[in-house]
């Protein structure tokens, strides 16, 4: 069950400096097929860029299989549009624009145009599928969850107060409702909190951030470390007590998959698929998002009841050995697209 499929992705996808989900997912993904003997051709196109997805669309055969990363649809959408007659288009959706806070009408409306002329959509969690099914896309739609790497455990901290918050640091993943949550904690045992991921998509909002919590005596509990190598991430997962995913919006939740593998509790948004990704057995508490209230109180709850960090933990720990590997995640994608007609 293998042949050949041409991979169009936004630019850095092995750029240590670029990590994201998508990437991330991309890159095991397309490697995994490798692996499996597919023939993989790769090119880059610039998600604000037409040209470039034209161009990288021409270089694949007529009634080749092209899989196209989904940040490049809403943009793309008459490049995709006008090539579907020549391609075997597969879209990888990562995220929907349009389940994002600050939607652009205009780029929603194309994202939909360029899905709708694919032959397959893969997305990583049920909830997107369901997105997908109810605005009404009448084309096959796979559901390939993400998958982990073999990890340790972490040791985390004596106090159990060492936090952690994953992905780019823009409105959708909610950053600012944590920090609001954090400095209403008032006399909590001593946190650490760290915030892991790229800050150039919103320079105003990360100035922001950093403004309040300088202004509300907590900056020196909080931490920007920027984008992270594999080691730098393996280090700060290794001394984190508890993830904090407060996102407004979310496809699945990497990071919070991450955490388990490494037997980390979590405390997220119940939003989009991130219960799916925190799944039935515990170890964490999810609570509405944008509500920095809610958030607070569940953030105190840890920090000052012992036996919920340790049953929370204790689960966690009990889980990390169940994770879905990324071998399965390639194996549910080799086999969706050997059927795509």
């Amino acid at each position: 069950m293998t042949g050949a499929v041409s991979f169009v992705v936004p630019p850095g996808i092995d750029d240590p400096a670029r990590v994201s989900g998508g990437n991330v997912y991309d890159r095991r993904v397309r490697d995994g097929l490798t692996g499996l003997g597919w023939r993989v051709r790769m090119a880059e196109a610039a998600p604000a860029d037409a040209g470039e997805l034209r161009t990288a669309l021409r270089g694949a055969a007529d009634g080749g299989l092209v899989v196209v990363d989904g940040l490049l649809a809403g943009v793309g959408a008459d490049v995709l549009v006008e090539s579907a007659a020549r391609l075997r288009l597969v879209v990888l959706v990562h995220m929907l624009r349009a389940a994002l806070p600050d939607a652009d009408a205009g780029v929603v409306a194309d994202e939909r145009r360029a899905l709708g002329v694919a032959r397959l959509l893969i997305t990583p969690s049920q909830w997107l599928r369901g997105q997908l099914a109810g605005d009404g896309v009448g084309i096959p739609i796979v559901v390939a969850p993400p998958g982990t790497a073999t990890a340790g455990a972490a040791t985390g901290t004596p106090g159990g107060c060492a936090l952690l918050c994953v992905g780019v640091v823009a409105p959708h993943k909610g950053q600012d409702v944590l920090i609001d949550a954090l400095t209403a904690l008032g006399p909590a045992p001593d946190w650490v909190c760290t915030f892991a991921g790229a800050t150039e998509a919103d320079p105003a909002f990360v100035a922001a951030l950093l403004a309040r919590a300088a202004a509300l005596g907590k900056g020196e509990r909080i931490r920007f470390a920027g984008v992270q190598t594999d080691a730098g991430m393996d280090g700060l997962y290794r001394r984190t007590d508890l993830l904090v995913a407060p996102s407004r919006a979310e496809a699945y939740g990497m990071a919070i998959a991450e955490a388990r593998a490494r037997g980390i509790p979590v405390i997220a948004s119940r939003v989009g698929g991130i219960p799916e990704a925190v799944g039935p057995d515990g170890a964490a508490l999810l609570v509405s998002p944008g509500d920095s209230a809610a958030l607070a109180d569940a953030l105190t709850r840890w920090m000052t009841d012992a036996g919920l960090r340790r049953r929370l933990t204790s689960q966690a720990r009990d889980v990390r050995l169940h994770g879905r590997a990324w071998e399965d995640t390639v194996a549910r994608v080799a086999t969706a697209l050997a059927d795509v007609p």
